[in-house]
């Protein structure tokens, strides 16, 4: 799988703000933006790296617009906590992928 991580990325920045923390990451596509880590802090931490390619791959499986739509949708009824696709990305920490970085 080949993912690109953009650093210092405003919209990391926007959720950071929202979430109330001091560093993120969060995934459109196939890009993993990160906000007040670098790129190699967060490669450091094999399960966060997981849990953000877990999101990837859901992308990959519902489609870009759809994957944001449900994902809102889940936030909204259930919180972001026990959202369906933060319980898979949480599940997903201790496993890996082979994935290329750019």
């Amino acid at each position: 799988m080949k993912v690109k991580i953009k650093e210092k990325s405003l919209i990391a920045k926007m959720a950071a703000w929202y979430m109330g923390s001091k560093n993120i990451a969060i995934v459109f596509g196939k890009t993993i933006h990160l906000h007040g880590v670098n790129k190699n802090e967060f490669m450091a931490v094999e399960q966060w790296v997981n849990h953000e390619l877990v999101h990837v791959r859901q992308y990959q499986r519902y489609g870009f617009f759809t994957f944001l739509a449900i994902y809102a949708i889940e936030s909204l009824r259930k919180g972001y906590y026990n959202n369906r696709f933060e319980v898979e990305a949480r599940i997903g920490e201790t496993t890996g992928e082979k994935i290329t970085i750019h």
